[in-house]
């Protein structure tokens, strides 16, 4: 029975995108192979009327995600950080999928911030407003606190917005599947692997504890930068449904005459923008990960206001200095650095020819490098850089799809707020400060040190795990199974056979 309502919630998505148009801009987004488009242009077409018809005004797939409601324009929120599936064109038009919804209504809000946080509105906040802002999964109300005086943001997920998103995630699984069998070659691109992605982000922004986490431990680690600036949480006021946070006033990061107006260098706010950025990412492994121009207030002295910490991005330290060589072996040129990176991390198979995928590296910098300044695009660089990895066989590596993707989006906002800001000549002194002091001799020493707190902390526990690996290795191998075991395999098998029989008849 649920497959039959997957059917039909595809039946009515494909429709949806074959009347607005986003069926064609998607297949040739993802290259999809020309009988695969000519078989879904086929079945669609017959079912159009049933398509919504969205908002001619925007853009096909924009138009149409928004048509279908809140899980499908998270999920086109969620896909614009995958620019290695749908491309750098329809991931940039995805980002526009922003506070895209009308609110719902503020009783409504009323009931929610009542029943989470467990006491009567009016008794914890003197006045609340409608809905200052409206997005997919919550909407933002500015309030004051009763106790205090306090003014801060009150951000309250839809209601009924996890059953929605129940539904639909197993929709986007069962296409995943259908995808995988009827189009090998989409393989590559694992779209149940973005499923299962879409979901555990979708997971974190329905509990927005979760983001007052983020928050917090965010604005903990950009303490002593005095130039960015994270609001407070009041933990006090917020529960799974309900985040309250400090209200915090400041030029939206898109008006430029506001800007001027207020005698901010906006040469200087660019380099800062792009700088802070790189610092959190490889100083701190934790980064804001959607930071477009919505999500970014400027004080009257020019400091960064960061709001919205639903997506955040984390690297381990190996992965930071990884990601820091390759920036810096194309910083300095140094391509048969960044190709020896690249086979060290494992990221390119042992069995390429290093010096084939330096000298295609090359070819990437070179033309960048040689552009003027306005026009050195990180953009194409990394563009480029997923093309010729995709050649060499390099998997997608998941933990740095979304820091791609920022840098892309933060040299957006940069060029925006400067169109004359030099990419390169900003983040080189990032760059170079990170690469020596976490890669070298004094790095080495810190690993060891820190390798050293850790065998402390295993000290009592060393002796047993030594003895128990030696009586392992002295035990002989059985050398003939137990009597059970051909039964055990023989019920696995029969296992596995109806489990792949059910899966051949769900997906024809």
């Amino acid at each position: 029975m649920r497959a039959v309502l997957h059917i039909w919630r595809l039946i009515r998505t494909g429709a949806t995108f074959e009347r607005t148009g986003a069926m064609s801009q998607v297949l040739h987004a993802v290259d999809a192979p020309r009988p695969l488009r000519i078989a879904l242009h086929t079945l669609a077409f017959p079912f159009r009327w049933l398509g919504y018809r969205g908002d001619p005004a925007l853009p096909p797939t924009t138009r149409a995600l928004t048509a279908l409601g809140p899980a499908y324009i998270k999920f086109g929120q969620i896909i614009s950080t995958r620019s290695d599936v749908i491309g750098f064109d329809l991931a940039a038009e995805l980002r526009i999928l922003q506070d895209s919804l009308p609110p719902f209504a503020l009783d409504e809000a009323r009931v929610e911030i009542a029943r989470e946080l467990s006491a009567p509105v009016d008794t914890l906040f003197s006045e609340i407003s409608p809905a200052v802002a409206a997005a997919s999964i919550a909407q933002v109300h500015r309030a004051m606190v009763r106790e205090t005086g306090e003014t801060v943001a009150i951000k309250v997920l839809r209601p009924g917005i996890d059953k929605a998103f129940r539904r639909d995630i197993d929709a986007f699984r069962f296409c995943a599947k259908l995808i995988e069998t009827l189009a090998p070659k989409a393989r590559r691109l694992r779209p149940s692997d973005v499923v299962d992605h879409f979901e555990s982000v979708v997971q974190d922004e329905l509990d927005l504890r979760i983001e007052g986490a983020s928050a917090s431990e965010f604005r903990a680690k950009t303490h002593d930068d005095p130039m960015f600036h994270v609001p407070k949480v009041h933990w006090d006021l917020s529960a799974r449904r309900v985040l309250t946070m400090e209200w915090v006033e400041g030029i939206q990061a898109a008006d430029l005459q506001a800007m001027d107006a207020a005698g901010i260098d906006r040469a200087a706010l660019a380099q800062r923008l792009l700088q802070q950025f790189l610092r959190h990412a490889l100083r701190d492994g934790l980064f804001h990960g959607d930071m477009h121009q919505g999500n970014l207030r400027i004080g009257p002295n020019g400091q960064i206001i960061a709001l919205d910490f639903g997506i955040m991005g984390q690297l381990d330290t190996y992965t930071r200095r990884v990601y820091a060589e390759i920036l810096y072996g194309f910083v300095q040129r140094d391509y048969r650095r960044v190709a020896e990176a690249h086979f060290e991390a494992g990221y390119v198979p042992a069995d390429r020819d290093i010096d084939a995928f330096a000298r295609a590296l090359r070819a990437i910098g070179e033309p960048i490098f040689g552009m003027d300044a306005s026009r050195m695009s990180m953009a194409k660089l990394l563009s480029q850089l997923f093309d010729v990895t995709e050649r060499f066989g390099m998997q997608t590596r998941t933990e740095l799809i979304l820091l791609q993707r920022t840098m892309v989006v933060v040299e957006g906002v940069t060029r925006h707020i400067d169109p004359r800001s030099n990419i390169w000549n900003t983040s080189g002194p990032v760059i170079e400060d990170y690469v020596r002091d976490n890669i070298g001799p004094r790095a080495f020493l810190a690993d060891l040190s820190e390798a050293a707190k850790v065998l402390a902390r295993l000290g009592p526990r060393l002796p047993d795990l030594a003895e128990r690996r030696v009586i392992a290795f002295s035990t002989p191998p059985q050398t003939q199974a137990p009597k059970s075991r051909p039964l055990l395999w023989a019920l696995t098998g029969a296992v596995i056979a109806l489990v792949g029989f059910t899966l051949g008849a769900l997906l024809p």
